[in-house]
């Protein structure tokens, strides 16, 4: 049995799921979501408790077992407290604001870089600190949706400057030794 997949998801009040063949959805507070489950795979409200069950000893079940029951946990919390994700410009200069809901990146490039969110994710400048904080109940959509505004200037090795995640920690190589 898998360590995650029989632990079962504790219900808050406020939060309501429905089961419709493959489909869960979890409504909830904050917005609803909904996943795709993998067929062999059965989910069932009991009492104020979801339980996640699979209905053979394959491989490829007891992958998709615990996988599930995480992905509802991710929505259950998503819809009840939301997810953040916290990024750290560091450099002379790298500054972002919102205009809108767009993010604006000066990041050392000729031009601004211009980020638009995807739906249900949300941008917050904190322009004294340097910090663009990204909210949203999807924990997917907020992960990618970081990863992308940081791709636009990882974190380089020699200075360290770029956009990195708040509890990021970068490896710093010494430069260019001097020639004898």
């Amino acid at each position: 049995m898998s360590k995650i997949g029989k632990l079962p998801i504790t219900v808050p009040k406020g939060v309501k799921i429905d089961l419709d063949g493959t489909q869960v959805t979890v409504t909830g507070p904050r917005g609803t979501l909904m996943q795709t489950i993998p067929e062999k795979i059965n989910v069932a409200v009991e009492d104020d408790q979801v339980v996640v069950r699979r209905t053979s000893d394959s491989r490829l079940q007891r992958s998709y077992h615990g996988l599930t029951r995480a992905l509802i946990q991710n929505m259950v919390t998503g819809v009840t407290e939301g997810y953040r994700q916290t990024l750290q410009m560091v450099g002379v200069g790298y500054r972002a604001e919102a205009k809108g809901k767009l993010l604006e990146l000066n990041v050392g490039y000729s031009h601004p870089v211009l980020v638009r969110p995807p739906d249900g994710v949300s941008f917050e400048v904190l322009p004294k600190e340097n910090r663009i904080i990204i909210s949203g109940i999807d924990k997917q959509l907020v992960g990618m949706t970081a990863a992308k505004v940081r791709s636009f200037r990882p974190p380089e090795p020699y200075k360290g400057k770029g956009i990195r995640y708040i509890d990021e920690i970068v490896r710093r190589k010494a430069g260019k030794a001097a020639g004898k």
